[in-house]
């Protein structure tokens, strides 16, 4: 049987004409993330490191996301071999690798996400919803066709390497956190320090010199603007339990009144 996908997300990105725009499911709630996909945004990135999601709530997801034209990304919980594997074997088809500093990191993020000769990925195609349970003719041979790699640049090392990690053969594209990479400059919680966007551009201007697509995380409406008119391919502008979060606080504030609110803060 053929593999019916959606575009990849390297695909997607090499078919647009603007910056893609997305956003995090974080709740680990396949429902909250149908609601999400549905939403006529690009894509949609499943996070699996800093959420509630596992294995098998990312399953779900991938799952529900599929009936819609929305592409899902998963970010695994760290660059190791394992989860990769598992994270493709459940059959995601684009992943991000999160904190890679270096082009050693990158190239073992590429080496997890191939099989041998070409990488170290395990097979395990018969148990894997990844191949149909070995239902898919020629998985095994064709499986890098049908993935993307995002890797992550999050740390001051990684901005200083950002052209040799885009550089690296498999990494299709580069994902910059301004959260991460402010307390790598010892800007603890403060994404739009002009030192923070500043390092976020010069990983821009390196990424695009090396032919890579780039993308940012900006949930203020304001920094994504200015992110997507410097050259963001991709960015991410909110998140399902931060929209959530704000939401409920702006009805608690329009409803309650203020004496009310204060006495239960005092609890």
């Amino acid at each position: 049987m053929p593999l019916h996908l959606s575009p990849s997300f390297r695909e997607q990105l090499a078919a647009s004409d603007r910056s893609l725009v997305g956003m995090w499911a974080c709740s680990g709630s396949p429902l909250v993330t149908e609601v999400a996909a549905g939403s006529g945004l690009d894509w949609l990135l499943i996070d699996m490191e800093h959420s509630a999601n596992t294995l098998e709530s990312t399953l779900l997801q991938l799952q529900v996301a599929a009936a819609y034209p929305i592409v899902p990304v998963v970010r695994v919980p760290f660059n190791d071999a394992v989860a990769i594997k598992q994270v493709l074997d459940l059959g995601a088809q684009n992943i991000i690798v999160p904190m890679v500093s270096s082009a050693d990191e990158a190239r073992a993020a590429v080496a997890a996400t191939r099989y041998p000769p070409h990488g170290v990925r395990g097979v395990g195609s018969a148990l894997a919803r990844s191949a149909r349970w070995n239902r898919v003719d020629g998985y095994l041979q064709d499986s890098a066709r049908h993935t993307s790699l995002t890797v992550q640049i999050e740390t001051t090392a990684g901005v200083d390497a950002a052209a040799e990690i885009a550089s690296v053969d498999g990494v299709d594209a580069v994902f910059v956190g301004p959260s991460d990479l402010s307390a790598s400059m010892g800007l603890l919680g403060q994404q739009t320090h002009p030192d923070v966007v500043g390092a976020v551009e010069r990983v821009f201007a390196a990424v695009k010199g090396a032919g890579t697509p780039v993308g940012v995380n900006a949930f203020d409406p304001a920094t994504a603007d200015s992110y997507i008119a410097a050259g963001a391919d991709f960015v991410a502008v909110g998140a399902d339990v931060a929209m959530l979060a704000r939401a409920s606080e702006a009805l608690a504030a329009r409803f309650i009144p203020a004496s009310d609110d204060a006495a239960r803060a005092s609890y």
